[in-house]
């Protein structure tokens, strides 16, 4: 049964439907499918951008204190991408690291979410499950 169902598997992507794309904030670099990148593409004007900096601009938009479209929110991540390239580097990046998470997840919680952004439910509301 095995040795049938392995001669019937087909690969998903053959090693020249993957192509390197570089992200337009950060520099980094990911194998995609050329349908991934065009969509990517496609939903950032153009611009190709690595899934880290895809939940940036996400976040960017859901803290933002008024509406701003995606693409603020992106020449926004962008901006901070550039100023951090451009800095020195820390004199003890393990402390630097340990801090900027530390600061990061008191901005999270100290931070209210909209409706659209908020992945619990609202006061008042419940949830069910049904068995």
């Amino acid at each position: 049964m095995a040795a049938a169902v392995i001669k019937e598997a087909k690969p998903i992507s053959s090693a020249s439907e993957i192509e390197f794309a570089k992200c337009d904030c950060c520099g980094f670099s990911e194998e995609c499918t050329p349908a991934y990148i065009s969509r990517v593409r496609e939903r950032y004007g153009g611009r190709w951008i690595c899934g880290l900096c895809a939940e940036a601009v996400k976040d960017e938009t859901c803290r933002a204190k008024t509406d701003i479209s995606t693409d603020e929110a992106l020449k926004q991540h962008t901006k901070f991408c550039q100023q951090f390239k451009s800095s020195t580097p820390p004199r003890n990046p393990t402390e630097e690291l340990i801090s900027a998470i530390k600061q990061l997840l008191r901005r999270g919680l100290d931070s209210p979410r909209k409706k659209k952004c908020s992945f619990f439910p609202s006061e008042g509301s419940s949830l069910s499950i049904e068995s």
